[in-house]
């Protein structure tokens, strides 16, 4: 998992300022969409930053949604018309980060960073993997050649590989879903 960005463990709180700014949440354990959904409620605006995990469940692969931060979120103020008070006291907001006696204050080229790296249709944060290398050693897990040792060759397709399975001392290269494959 990601840590928090260097910029924010650096950054020390910066006077009252008039326009809007972002500051750092801690939130309840696994509590980010509650405390999200109930600082909405009362007229905040967050952003919650989320990740795209790929993981082999039952033989399969699923995807699944975590938090890019486990128990932070961001939060934007207008320090004219919202204080932090009502944050503290919301459902799954454990309190506000704070260096010393003041808020955080989180510089907006951080957020918007962040923001700009998500996948833009379903607004996920995604690991840029690469995918294995050629020579990779793999594991099938599922079809008909199920729990044989192969090694990676190459990508076919979105949804297919090419791999190389050692038959009778030679080396024969077979498609096969990438569903199936699992690094060895």
């Amino acid at each position: 998992m990601p840590s928090l960005p260097l910029a924010l463990e650096q950054t020390a709180s910066a006077p009252a300022s008039d326009r809007p700014r972002w500051f750092l949440v801690l939130t309840k354990p696994a509590s980010e969409s509650v405390a999200t959904e109930h600082l909405v409620r009362q007229g905040f605006q967050t952003y919650y930053p989320r990740l795209a995990l790929k993981r082999l469940s039952r033989g399969r692969w699923a995807e699944r949604i975590v938090a890019l931060f486990p128990r932070y979120l961001f939060i934007r103020l207008d320090p004219r018309r919202q204080g932090l008070s009502p944050v503290r006291s919301t459902r799954g907001v454990a309190g506000i980060v704070r260096f010393g006696t003041d808020a955080t204050v989180v510089p907006d080229d951080v957020v918007d960073g962040l923001i700009q790296r998500e996948d833009r249709q379903s607004g996920v944060h995604r690991l840029r993997d690469g995918g294995p290398q050629r020579g990779a050693p793999m594991n099938l897990v599922g079809g008909n050649l199920a729990g044989l040792d192969v090694v990676f060759e190459r990508e076919a397709g979105d949804e297919r590989s090419v791999v190389l399975l050692s038959l009778l001392g030679r080396s024969t290269p077979v498609s096969v879903s990438n569903a199936w494959l699992v690094p060895a």
